[in-house]
């Protein structure tokens, strides 16, 4: 009776530490300011596309998610010394990227694309920046384009902490045009009629967004990878598209598309073992 007592107690103990493992808070970082993906909300924190996808991926894998907001060029070096779980703000997958972090899948398409003052002539081709000062948002993959391409296009370019920054830039005339992510760039115009012009000139890359995670960490890497994919299945990623940017995904954008394996196909860390979804 009492060893059965112990081995009761025991077991116990084990299901309820097991239980607050599987409880705690997972730390997703955000840039806060990269409208609208996530920004400052009405009464204090933050609100936007990945804040409720990333609230989504938390239900679907049990946990609850806390969202740490900071400039994005601080995130991944955040992540890296653990400070952070994973990087939850929307980040460009790059081949370069890809050699020393590990992504989910993609769960949005996206394109580079240009603001310039309203009223002052369009963009079309990529020899109209020759002449130009051009903002980023520091350390982001439009950051990286600008600094790559300056030399060769003519163009001179300024990178500010926050993509809000480089906005601001251009409507106070430090800055030409200023590069973004088409969602990102098309929100900024709509919050500022009159004063901001979205351009012809759109670069596709056939690049994705995804979140990231450390190289030494493929088993949460794989379960946020497949809570995407459960969330493309049952449409949750579609209507938060239709919410926060007033698009439906069209058929066969990352969106809706579930991916083989974990990871972007074709680049570094992808994991192409099929995988048995497993959805709340």
């Amino acid at each position: 009776m009492i060893r059965t007592s112990v081995k009761f107690f025991l077991a116990t103990v084990l299901a309820a530490a097991a239980a607050g493992v599987a409880a705690q808070p997972l730390k997703a970082g955000v840039d806060g300011t990269f409208a609208p993906h996530a920004m400052p909300k009405m009464g204090g924190g933050v609100e936007g596309f990945n804040i409720d996808l990333l609230m989504e991926i938390g239900k679907q894998l049990g946990r609850p998610v806390e969202i740490v907001a900071a400039q994005f060029s601080g995130l991944i070096p955040a992540m890296n010394a653990k400070s952070l779980d994973f990087v939850g703000a929307p980040t460009t997958v790059t081949p370069e990227r890809a050699a020393n972090l590990l992504f989910s899948e993609g769960y949005l398409n996206t394109y580079f694309q240009f603001l310039v003052p309203a009223g002052k002539p369009d963009l079309k081709a990529l020899t109209d920046l020759k002449g130009k000062t051009i903002s980023s948002n520091k350390g982001s993959a439009y950051d990286k384009w600008l600094i790559d391409n300056a030399e060769k296009l003519g163009f001179k370019y300024e990178s500010y902490p926050t993509n809000s920054d480089a906005v601001q830039a251009v409507l106070s005339g430090r800055a030409d045009a200023t590069l973004g992510g088409n969602t990102v760039a098309a929100f900024a115009a709509t919050r500022n009629p009159g004063k901001l012009t979205l351009t012809s000139l759109t670069i596709d890359q056939g690049l994705v967004w995804a979140a990231v995670f450390r190289k030494d960490d493929p088993v949460l890497r794989d379960a946020v990878d497949m809570a995407i994919e459960c969330l493309k299945k049952d449409g949750t990623i579609s209507r938060l598209s239709e919410k926060w940017f007033g698009v439906k995904p069209a058929p066969g954008a990352a969106a809706v598309t579930p991916f083989p394996g974990r990871g972007v196909p074709g680049l570094p860390g992808h994991d192409a073992t099929p995988q048995e979804l497993k959805c709340k």
